[in-house]
């Protein structure tokens, strides 16, 4: 597929690109390198393949969310520079 200088400098401009003809000569050859290589992929017979969002198996690497024991406040607040009626006291940085 071939794509116009024209188009490439219309998007150059949608995008606020100042772009030379040295940058269009470039993107052009880069552009229609992209676009013929698509234009393989969609040859491809990819009726039985199903379709995926990813190209590998992914699984959530979290662990199970389980209740457990809290802290005691005092165990909790144990290291703080600074605490009042069991919370932590901070700067104040918003007036």
């Amino acid at each position: 597929m071939k794509i116009a200088k024209e188009e490439i400098v219309h998007v150059g401009k949608l995008a606020r690109l100042h772009l030379d003809d040295k940058a269009v000569n470039l993107y052009e050859r880069q552009l229609d390198d992209v676009l013929s290589y698509m234009e393989t992929l969609n040859r491809l017979d990819t009726r039985n393949v199903l379709p995926t969002s990813h190209v590998i198996s992914v699984t959530n690497a979290f662990r199970e969310d389980v209740v457990t024991e809290s802290l005691e406040p005092e165990t909790a607040l144990s290291n703080a520079p600074e605490s009042e009626d069991n919370t932590f006291v901070v700067p104040k940085i918003l007036e």
